[in-house]
């Protein structure tokens, strides 16, 4: 059974139930007011002869006439006789007897015997007394009547509740539909599939708005997940690709060690090639682990640095290590960028050293922070050699070299515009490059502006 069902049913059942008390109780209430009607009217005429028997008979008759009460009366005498005085619109099928005039003598008494009426009786002297009767079958009729009233009413207040439910609850329960349809999609892998819009009740729009936020922090999962595997697998592919020409050449120089016939000269050349490529063994590994870990997670929800200290800071240091270039700087004051700190300074850090390696020693640099719309650039230009024309405005893959001379043996890793790049990237940033005005590279990174520094 279906919640749409449920629901209508158990209002349908609450209806009823409201209503068959609320008329039970009307039936009751009406019922004890003519009892209490009947049981006054008794009274009444009992109460006109009390205390003087020789009258008591004709005042009760007189009471009746001019009150017009509908009562049966009978005198029972003392042998058992009953004469019939007045009968009502409803005649007594049986004759009161000595034990019910005993049993009603001072209140009014209902009996088997004397089935549908009321009655009570009172001495009039010489052994005689008077049964004042009144037919309950009026009472009886208009409860019946007023009990079939309640259950048409109840089912007429049934129904209109089962119809207004299910006009009330169409349009949530057909969100809750759609709801559950796209949480089965995202359970069976489709998490791009678009969320039912937010309509309805309050409370379903705080489910919507629930699992929408479930099944974003479900994707950023599932990306994080992607972004540690193929992270994972580059790091295999490029470690074994690259290491394997430093193993050889040291293998090489290994076997040529061994050999007892090779001078001193050729041995402390041997050494030394060694040494130089377990450096670059060294340099290449620390690179690749550096870029796993920068693709492994996501770094937006660093903490915001001030991009205009750190430039500033590493660019000084730059200048004093290179006193024969002439490094000018265009930095725009204050400007904020959310990050970590450490990946930042390493980009730049890169950016430098990439200038250094490539350029010659009095190569002019110049370097450039501003804010462009609601981004921030920073570009780093040289005057250096640059790239091949057909090179510029692509990122470079990795482990690229862009001329003979930057080779395994004088060159860095290959690694050093990829670790810039994959930085920018995982901070929602890009990486450009180009021909600089200074006539070598330029490179170029945007970042989302934070235009909101920590107080």
């Amino acid at each position: 059974m279906t919640l749409y069902t449920r629901l209508t049913v158990l209002l349908i059942a609450i209806t009823t139930v409201v209503a068959l008390l609320v008329g039970w109780f009307a039936v009751a209430t009406s019922s004890r007011a003519d009892y209490s009607s009947l049981d006054n009217t008794i009274n009444a005429v009992i109460a006109s002869g009390s205390g003087h028997p020789l009258t008591t008979l004709s005042s009760a008759l007189s009471i009746v006439q001019q009150n017009n009460y509908d009562v049966t009366m009978d005198v029972i005498g003392p042998n058992g006789k009953v004469t019939q005085i007045a009968t009502g619109d409803v005649a007594m099928t049986k004759s009161p007897t000595k034990s019910d005039v005993t049993r009603s003598i001072g209140a009014i008494r209902s009996s088997s015997d004397l089935g549908g009426f009321r009655y009570r009786s009172i001495g009039i002297g010489g052994g005689d007394y008077l049964v004042v009767a009144e037919s309950t079958s009026g009472i009886a009729s208009r409860e019946h009547q007023l009990v079939e009233r309640t259950v048409l009413v109840g089912l007429i207040a049934a129904i209109a509740m089962g119809v207004t439910a299910r006009l009330f609850m169409r349009r949530d329960l057909r969100v809750i539909k759609q709801l559950i349809s796209f949480a089965t999609s995202v359970a069976h892998g489709d998490v791009d599939h678009s969320i039912p819009p937010a309509i309805g009740s309050s409370d379903i729009r705080e489910l919507q708005t629930a699992l929408a936020r479930m099944v974003q922090s479900l994707q950023k999962t599932i990306e994080t997940e992607q972004r540690i595997t193929e992270a994972t697998q580059q790091f295999i592919g490029d470690a074994s690709h690259e290491l394997r020409t430093p193993l050889t050449v040291i293998k090489g120089y290994a076997e040529l060690l061994s050999n007892t016939q090779v001078t001193d000269e050729q041995r402390l050349r041997a050494l030394d090639r060694v040494q130089r490529e377990v450096g670059r063994m060294d340099v290449l590994v620390n690179d690749l682990l550096f870029l796993a870990e920068v693709n492994e997670v996501p770094i937006l929800e660093g903490t915001s640095v001030n991009l205009s200290t750190t430039i500033r800071t590493v660019t000084s240091d730059f200048a004093t290590d290179h006193p024969q270039r002439n490094v000018t700087t265009a930095i725009q004051d204050d400007v904020w960028v959310t990050g970590r700190g450490e990946f930042l300074e390493r980009l730049i850090l890169n950016a430098f050293g990439n200038i250094a390696r490539h350029t010659g020693e009095t190569d002019a640099v110049k370097v450039s922070l501003f804010i462009e719309r609601t981004r921030l650039v920073l570009c780093f230009e040289d005057a250096g050699p640059g790239m091949p024309e057909s090179s510029y405005g692509n990122r470079p893959e990795r482990f690229q070299r862009f001329d003979d001379s930057r080779s395994r043996t004088s060159g860095g890793s290959g690694l050093g515009m990829s670790i810039m790049g994959d930085i920018a990237t995982s901070m929602g940033g890009t990486m450009s490059t180009a021909k600089s005005a200074l006539g070598g590279l330029e490179l170029s990174f945007s970042f989302p502006y934070d235009a909101t520094p920590p107080k």
